[in-house]
């Protein structure tokens, strides 16, 4: 397995053809700001857990936790930074397997791990492929928070 520590901006650049498999990229930090916390889950996921710092101390998490909305949210902005190529992606029929492992507070640091578990040309779409993807997000103790399996199709470089 490779492993590339920081993104360099070629993947600016990328095609479906330079996602190999058993690639490992990871990108971050990206930090979770209570202020940031607060906002989103009052327009999106107003639980109390999510917006009100002294109920959730009473609540099972004993604390204010990111919605995993948020926490799904502050991986894709990375992943679009960082991973999919404004070159030649192409959107996604979806995900599976999405996982909220544990919370995320305020003050937590998290890194994204992108893991190219395959990659497949398309048949009935010559002009692209389809890039399976493990994503995982860790805190700063590196303890998984997030994990989903991603697929993704990515334009051919021959045809760009």
């Amino acid at each position: 397995m490779s492993k590339i520590s920081k993104p360099s901006s070629a993947n600016q650049e990328w095609f479906f053809e330079d996602y190999q498999e058993d690639t490992v990229i990871e990108m971050g930090p990206v930090y979770v700001e209570e202020d940031e916390l607060i906002e989103f889950a009052l327009r999106y996921d107003p639980q109390p857990m999510h917006i009100d710092p002294e109920a959730a101390k009473t609540g099972p998490y004993k604390g204010l936790i990111a919605s995993g909305w948020q926490t799904c949210a502050l991986v894709m902005g990375e992943l679009v930074k960082n991973y999919f190529s404004p070159s030649s992606s192409l959107g996604s029929p979806g995900i599976d397997e999405l996982q909220w492992l544990r919370p995320v507070r305020p003050g937590d640091r998290l890194t994204v791990r992108a893991t190219i578990l395959e990659t497949k040309r398309l048949r009935s779409k010559p002009d692209r492929g389809l890039v399976r993807t493990l994503v995982e997000a860790l805190n700063q103790q590196q303890e998984k928070v997030v994990s989903f399996k991603a697929l993704n199709f990515m334009l051919r470089r021959e045809f760009s």
